[in-house]
């Protein structure tokens, strides 16, 4: 997921070596005893000079440091490893290192989410369906608009589905559907660094129409289609890259709005006011600061920021939307309401979505609120609104579902029609994409910062 969640999960068993992967966490486990702390001082004293994977069970034996396992420095991998081959730590500091070996061999257990969790949304009104993007295990799924799971089903089949190695979807969280061709682009945040295109029909494992090379870490799409320019955010550089609509390969941006005077930070939503010629832009808060001593990071407060749409260059918003009453969290996917002249927030953190006035600024209160138990709302990423039939929709990360409502609904309002992808008492794990794990033995909990 593109990196958006932090969480701690709790082990059914005792520790076993981790290894973090894409959408999963896999853990080895090998019969060994293990000073911890004598490898770990052994190990310092010989760099590893490459990755290494260890792969170790627990024991009472362990060493603890008050409530946490010590630590073990990546420059201690090599040590450990030999160690562990040889069944103890008594190797003197001083004996030659020996080769790397590559350690191939499948996970005692796995612990992922196996249904489709769904970062975004967007519909085909010329096809009635709705298009669901599956951030969680890499694809699209497309439903008939008016597909209702029942209460007691365990989930709703899609209509089609992209998902396979050849389209190259990857923690894809954003999604536009062309209103004539009914094209479907799709963002992959993280690891390809690409847009692909593919035709309305498409389905299965098949290569996309065409691809285009992105910065990495962009998130949130939006089109004018009239000017045919395509806006998308990019969370690590804290800017906006426009490029042609139909650019592909490694085509350059047309312009870039970038730069501190922006007050872009960490943006994913992006929608256009066509109308009125504004561009709005979801931050959560991670600020890119220069400084004379270099660059560093500062969290400040979630807000929406506003600029002229044809801007390029470090432009400063035309007003900012932030502060206590916004409760603003996590704000992820926007869309624009040109006719109402409303802002629609998918509030992620707040499992909420958020209503405010297109002209709103400062600390303001959202028009409208949806939020509650009644809801089924769990950490929304993705909204659309359909102006044809009246209806609000929402992805839910947090609970495997999309969720349809009157266009107008507020408060703990309850859903029209409901799809679902998962038995209903399935949350989702959201493990995304962990960069470590670690392991706390007092609370036994498994650690995944995402």
């Amino acid at each position: 997921m593109s990196g958006r969640r932090r969480f701690s999960w709790r082990s059914s068993g005792a520790l076993l070596g981790l290894l973090g992967a894409a959408a999963g966490l896999l853990i080895f486990g090998d019969a060994t005893t293990v000073n911890w702390r004598a490898a770990s001082e052994a190990a310092l004293r010989k760099p590893a000079g490459g990755p290494q994977l260890v792969s170790v069970e627990p024991f009472p034996a362990m060493e603890m440091e008050g409530e946490m396992c010590q630590w073990t420095p990546a420059s201690a991998s090599e040590g450990l490893f030999e160690a562990l081959q040889q069944g103890s730590l008594t190797q003197p500091a001083t004996a030659p290192a020996r080769a790397s070996q590559d350690v191939d061999r499948a996970p005692v257990r796995q612990i992922r989410d196996t249904y489709a969790t769904y970062s975004a949304i967007a519909l085909d009104l010329n096809t009635n369906e709705v298009f669901l993007q599956d951030e969680n295990l890499f694809g699209i799924k497309v439903f008939d608009r008016m597909t209702s799971t029942p209460p007691g089903a365990q989930f709703s089949e899609p209509k089609r589905m992209l998902v396979g190695d050849k389209t190259k979807l990857e923690f894809n969280c954003g999604l536009y559907i062309d209103p004539k061709t009914g094209d479907m682009y799709s963002v992959n945040n993280d690891t390809t660094d690409m847009l692909v295109i593919f035709p309305r029909n498409a389905a299965g494992d098949i290569p996309p129409a065409r691809t285009l090379k992105t910065p990495h870490g962009t998130y949130g799409i939006a089109v004018d289609e009239g000017k045919q320019e395509m806006y998308l955010t990019v969370e690590h550089q804290n800017s906006i890259v426009v490029y042609r609509k139909l650019a592909q390969g490694d085509e350059k941006p047309l312009r870039t709005i970038q730069g501190g005077g922006t007050q872009m930070e960490d943006p994913h939503g992006i929608a256009l006011d066509i109308k009125n010629q504004w561009l709005f832009v979801a931050n959560h808060g991670n600020a890119r600061v220069r400084g004379a001593d270099g660059t560093y990071g500062r969290f400040d407060p979630p807000s929406i920021t506003v600029y002229p749409l044809q801007s390029s260059g470090e432009v400063a918003p035309l007003r900012v939307i932030e502060g206590p009453n916004t409760q603003l969290n996590w704000p992820a996917s926007l869309f624009m309401d040109e006719e109402r002249g409303e802002l629609y927030v998918a509030n992620d953190a707040n499992d909420s979505i958020l209503v405010f006035r297109a002209t709103d600024s400062g600390n303001a209160a959202p028009l409208r609120v949806v939020r509650g138990p009644k809801t089924q709302i769990k950490n929304p990423t993705g909204v659309y609104v359909d102006f044809q039939n009246n209806e609000l929709w929402v992805s839910n990360m947090g609970n495997h579902r999309a969720t349809v409502y009157e266009r107008t609904a507020n408060g703990d309002a309850l859903p029209k029609r409901v799809i679902r992808s998962a038995p209903a008492d399935k949350l989702a794990l959201a493990i995304g994409n962990p960069g470590a794990v670690g392991y706390d033995s007092k609370r036994d909990e498994i650690l995944v910062p995402n």
